[in-house]
Parts: C-alpha cells; structure tokens; sequence
C-alpha cells in the first residue's frame, strides 16, 4: 500500500506545483464516488487520480481501503499487471482478517492465470503444456486459497473452475516432464516427478497417463512391487476409460468489477 500511496503523492505533487487550487478537499465519500464513477465508465486514469487522491488525505478510513481494491481492478483493466499484484499482496498482508481479501486473492488467481496461453496460442492449438508453468502455478496456489478460506464468497465458483483448468494443465506438464526422463532412462526422476503430480493434483485426468508412466518407471527399476500397486491403482480408477479434458478449454479472463 505505501509504495502506492507514494506513487500517487508524487503525482500530486508535480500536478500542484503550479497551482495549489487544482488539489480540493472534497470529502473521502466524494471522492471515492468519483472513482467508482470513472471505474465503472471505463475512464481508468481519472479512477486511478480519485483513488489516490482519496488514499493520501485519508489513508486510514474503510472506503479507503475498498479504494485500494477498486486499483487492483484498474491496474488489471489497464494491463498494469505488476502494479496490480503488488496492491493485491499489499492488500492481503495488511487486512489478514478482512473478508475482502477473497477479492484481492481471486485477482492475484486470475493475473496469474491470464499469463497463460494467449488466444493465438489457442487459436493454433500451441502445446501450453510444453511450457514451465511458472504463473499457473501461481495461480493455482492463489485460487487454492481462496477456496480454502472464503468458500461461501462470490469469486469462489469461478475461481473453482479456473482451478479445475489449472489442476490440469500442471499435471499434463509433470507428464511431459516425467515422460522426458523416461525416454532418457532417469527412471528414478521420472518416477519422483509422477508421485508428485499424484500428490498434488488429485482429480487431474492426466493422472491416468501419470499412472502408466509410473508403471513404466517402477518396472524398469526392478521395483515389482511399486509397479504392480500403481497398475492397480490405474485398473481401479480408470480401466479402458481414456482422458477426456482438453485444455483448449480454459475459461474466459473476464474479472468482476470490485464490490461496492
């Protein structure tokens, strides 16, 4: 919040040396209803001015705080995705306690999940898989904890399904991983990258070809016994049945505006 607070001061600054009138006091609650007004209209800088304002003469009250939630949302809409994560992590580390930091943890979810595959990407059919998922992971682990810990809030459902998605794509990624050390013999690697796709995503279709891999791995280490439990466990929870997810896919990125 205060690296905030100072970008939004200085901007004061530069725009008040010319002439003290230009900064008036017209109350925390008109303020923030000139933001909110901006925000909604789709003027972000005007938002982001009001916002700021509000935030330096009064950096204590509530409103003040759904202000710096409402910037989460504008630093979002206007691809300020760094400025947007640092508000959220500010957010979520000064108000622990607060119910509104479901927003700022599905925020930080859905900045993180966006940095995925683009549309052209999709468009071309792009093996995302292929790619280290840095910030799915992150995503996931921000969506994760919003389940946790808000369940009954608003953004839960959709953070739900994004994580569904997610779920997915990290595990066909520890498949492509596990299966590039098959392929060079690091059996012992390969198994360690499968037992922890099983660990960590429960529920992932792609768990299916995690299993055969670890078949594989197993069987070629001499380790019968592991290799015959992960045959069980893949007879019993998917037989002939194939894998049917496609991370083609994945939800839209569409974010709701912040509560009023």
């Amino acid at each position: 919040m205060f690296a905030w607070l100072a970008a939004g001061l200085a901007a004061m600054l530069v725009a008040g040396c010319g002439n003290r009138d230009n900064i008036q006091d017209v109350g925390a609650e008109q303020l923030y209803r000139e933001g909110r007004e901006y925000m909604l209209n789709g003027n972000y800088a005007g938002a982001a001015a009001s916002f700021q304002n509000l935030s330096i003469r009064y950096p204590f009250l509530p409103i003040t705080r759904q202000a710096q939630l409402d910037m989460i949302y504008v630093y979002y809409r206007t691809g300020q995705t760094e400025e947007a994560l640092d508000v959220a992590q500010a957010f979520i580390r000064e108000n622990p306690t607060l119910d509104e930091v479901a927003y700022a943890l599905y925020m930080t979810g859905l900045i993180y999940f966006d940095e995925g595959a683009n549309p052209l990407e999709r468009l071309f059919r792009v093996d995302v898989t292929e790619r280290p998922p840095s910030e799915s992971l992150l995503a996931y682990t921000a969506f994760r904890d919003l389940i946790r810990d808000y369940p009954d809030s608003r953004y839960t459902a959709d953070a739900r399904q994004r994580m569904i998605w997610l779920r997915n794509r990290l595990a066909a990624y520890e498949n492509h991983v596990a299966r590039y050390y098959l392929n060079r013999g690091a059996f012992v690697a390969a198994a360690n990258r499968g037992k922890y796709a099983i660990e960590t995503f429960p529920g992932a279709p792609e768990l299916r070809e995690t299993l055969q891999i670890l078949v594989e791995a197993y069987t070629r280490l001499g380790m019968n016994d592991l290799a015959r439990d992960a045959e069980r466990v893949l007879q019993e929870n998917y037989g002939d049945l194939a894998a049917t997810a496609s991370l083609d896919d994945a939800p839209s990125g569409a974010a709701h505006n912040p509560a009023a």
